[in-house]
């Protein structure tokens, strides 16, 4: 038995003050980002374990299944981890809708807003009318 045992795989994590880390959700077919969010130690750990994203929703206080409401789920491929510990990337499919969505806005990625000349120009157009999505 060896003297120091490993460390839970959750204990490498550099969570902030509030036990949250930052997370990217990568499109694992196109290296498209879909998103960022927030999870906490629960989160990280049921996204582990059922291979479904599963973030922190700091405005509920709550976990957030990506899709619960929405059908728009992301199957988690990969999890990665920072060099320095402390930003989460996981590479997913994101189903639900053909191209997937990831946004609440009904796009694609959460990432539509382009800086050019001088201004924030929307590059990706709506997929879905969130009217319809979010009941």
């Amino acid at each position: 038995m060896p003297d120091n045992p490993p460390m839970n795989w959750l204990d490498e994590v550099k969570w902030d003050a509030q036990g949250l880390v930052p997370v990217i959700a990568q499109e694992a077919a196109t290296g498209d980002v879909l998103m960022f969010a927030w999870m906490n130690r629960e989160a990280l750990q049921k996204t582990a374990e059922l291979g479904r994203a599963v973030y922190f929703s700091r405005s509920r206080d709550k976990l957030w299944f990506k899709g619960e409401e929405s059908g728009h789920v992301q199957t988690v491929h990969e999890i990665r981890l920072d060099c320095d510990h402390d930003v989460i990337l996981l590479k997913v499919t994101q189903t639900g809708h053909e191209p997937g969505i990831a946004c609440h806005t009904g796009r694609h990625s959460c990432f539509f807003n382009r800086y050019e000349d001088g201004a924030w120009k929307v590059v990706e157009p709506v997929l879905k009318d969130p009217e319809s999505i979010y009941r």
